[in-house]
């Protein structure tokens, strides 16, 4: 396995998310932030897209997910992200942090995860 890592920093998506009914009553920004380990290192990828986690289409994804339906949990939200790096994307480590801007008290609240294909 390779120790390279592709990176997505500050990824802004537009959920419905909260606890209460009235916080998810609507869409708020979130912020999402992706370290992505690919199958192959990038002397393997032989400068082919097609050999590499391509970040572009992996944001898009990222920001259909996140717009579709509504969560209570932000945790629910990193879990769903990342399975699907994993999933569609090639990636065999994912991390996802997403950092929500809801307490006045605070810069921000938030979750991460990791996750390894199996």
């Amino acid at each position: 396995m390779s120790a390279a890592w592709i990176h997505v920093r500050g990824l802004e998506v537009s959920t419905r998310i909260g606890v209460p009914d009235e916080e998810r009553a609507q869409p708020q920004a979130l912020k999402v932030d992706l370290d992505m380990k690919p199958a192959a290192s990038f002397s393997e990828m032989a400068d082919e897209v097609a050999r590499t986690i391509d970040y572009h289409a992996v944001s898009l994804a990222v920001e259909k997910l996140a717009a579709a339906g509504e969560r209570k949990l932000v945790e629910t939200l990193a879990d769903e992200i990342a399975d699907l790096v994993l999933g569609e994307f090639g990636a065999v480590v994912v991390r996802v942090k997403i950092r929500k801007f809801i307490l006045p008290q605070t810069e921000w609240v938030g979750v991460s995860v990791e996750k390894e294909r199996s």
